[in-house]
């Protein structure tokens, strides 16, 4: 729920209600949840620290998206990454696009891997929409290749309807060359702009346990991962029998230090392996010899 309400509180931001503890709502939300939401648009720079909207956040604000998708695809301009940051936001905004038939799991599941990117779900949707795009929107190239044509025709309108409000603040939209080495590079940096609040790391015990919060998750079995990363980010967090996150991507912990030294303020982390090794991170970040290049 936390995401839908910081939605709703920057809606009601834009609109000009301050004092949000005494709206008038429907169905009023649990205070803590509402203090959740506002501390995540803070974290986003989307509202000041006297809870005031920001510059940016008034931008995120035109955005039909939740606050962490809009704040990836501001970001991602100084990524250069913007065209594929679009893609992947369209392809998250809409229903899951891979098909999986029961008198054809074995075929869907060869085909899935043929667009599945080692680095993670995300970069494979990119590669879906490519690849849709690519080979005209053909509905038979999806039956063919079990993915819902629905869904990726839906992906491309909201991709329209993003660049329509994207040109309209005159956000560039750019891409990184595509035989660059920096060009998934670029890509995972910028989606920990948006989400370095959804992350967890992998204990030594196998189990990964999310950021400040240490809950103990594993990775979803439709996931493209065909090994475990030390630093996920995850797109949401799935409560069946057991905790799962679904939408991974492998990520460096220097990125998140850097992309969010207010979230990563160390004298507030719950102590734990990932804390050690943030720790150590930004002493070395902090050492001269770190000082330049990123």
């Amino acid at each position: 729920l936390r995401s839908n309400l910081g939605a709703v509180v920057i809606q009601l931001k834009k609109l000009g209600i301050d004092d949000l503890v005494h709206f008038d709502f429907m169905d009023p939300p649990a205070p803590e949840t509402l203090m959740r939401a506002l501390e995540l648009l803070n974290y986003l720079a989307a509202l000041d620290d006297d809870g005031n909207l920001t510059e940016l956040g008034a931008i995120m604000a035109e955005f039909p998206l939740d606050p962490q998708l809009a704040k990836m695809l501001i970001a991602s301009c100084e990524y250069n990454c913007s065209n594929e940051i679009l893609s992947i936001t369209s392809m998250l905004s809409v229903p899951q696009c891979f098909v999986r038939p029961n008198e054809a799991k074995k075929a869907s599941d060869d085909s899935k891997l043929r667009f599945a990117h080692i680095d993670g779900d995300h970069l494979t949707l990119l590669n879906v929409y490519h690849a849709f795009k690519q080979n005209m929107e053909d509905p038979q190239w999806c039956y063919d290749n079990f993915v819902n044509f629905r869904s990726l025709k839906s992906a491309d309108n909201v991709r329209q309807q993003l660049c329509r409000i994207m040109d309209r603040f005159n956000l560039k939209r750019t891409s990184t060359d595509f035989t660059s080495k920096d060009y998934y590079l670029n890509i995972r940096k910028a989606l920990c702009s948006g989400f370095f609040m959804q992350v967890a790391h992998l204990e030594r015990t196998g189990h990964y346990l999310t950021i400040k919060d240490n809950q103990v998750v594993q990775l979803h079995p439709t996931t493209c991962l065909d090994h475990k990363p030390e630093w996920v980010l995850y797109n949401e967090f799935v409560l069946t029998t057991k905790n799962y996150i679904r939408t991974c991507t492998d990520v460096k912990p220097e990125w998140l230090v850097r992309v969010a030294p207010q979230y990563y303020d160390m004298n507030n982390f719950p102590q734990c392996e990932a804390k050690r090794q943030l720790e150590q991170i930004i002493a070395k970040i902090n050492s001269r010899q770190y000082q330049k290049g990123f």
